[in-house]
């Protein structure tokens, strides 16, 4: 059976819960919520869930590393769950799209996030999976004080239905494969 591993990014902590900057960690919750399940402490820098779906097992993690240094967790989770890089999804927030975009791609480059950086330096490939969620950029916003900011309550809509639809790309990509997702589920332009 195949095994598909998505690993949210984000930053530990309840300081950093629900900032723009841990989507990937919001994706993972709602799935987990959906199944019933809960994360426990991996045996690596990481927390995990896993479950089994009739196409196969999917591993849930979120790196408890800090944003920077989420390569660690990747790394350690892809060699220990014997995942092949065909079947890893990384989840994270984007400024370079507009709130509520959505894109799905096989491969490429970091766009400028540092876990993603981290990624794909850890892994020496960049041939893997990425959920990119648009946060958008206010201008004269400085980057890191807008990334570790929370939504207002006036975005709250558009980002209950990026967690909502994030999590249900998640689950067609492993049920329907990678492609069938991206052509559902891609929504919104690179700004």
């Amino acid at each position: 059976m195949p095994v598909h591993l998505f690993v949210g990014l984000g930053n530990p902590g309840r300081t950093y819960e629900k900032t723009r900057h841990n989507l990937g960690f919001m994706v993972l919750d709602r799935l987990a919520e959906r199944w019933g399940g809960r994360f426990k402490p991996g045996f690596g820098p990481y927390d995990f869930l896993q479950t089994k779906t009739p196409t196969g097992k999917i591993l849930l993690v979120k790196p408890s590393t800090f944003m920077n240094r989420s390569g660690e967790a990747v790394q350690d989770a892809v060699r220990r769950y014997e995942v092949p890089l065909s079947g890893l999804i990384v989840i994270c927030d984007d400024f370079n799209l507009p709130l509520g975009a959505l894109r799905l791609r096989p491969k490429g480059s970091d766009g400028g996030h540092n876990g993603l950086a981290s990624v794909i330096q850890a892994l020496g490939t960049s041939d893997f999976g990425r959920l990119r969620l648009g946060i958008g950029l206010r201008p004269g916003a400085g980057t890191v004080d807008y990334v570790l900011s929370r939504f207002p309550r006036k975005e709250q809509a558009a980002v209950e239905t990026l967690v909502e639809d994030g999590a249900d790309a998640l689950i067609a990509a492993a049920e329907n494969g990678f492609e069938w997702a991206m052509n559902r589920y891609n929504r919104g332009n690179i700004e």
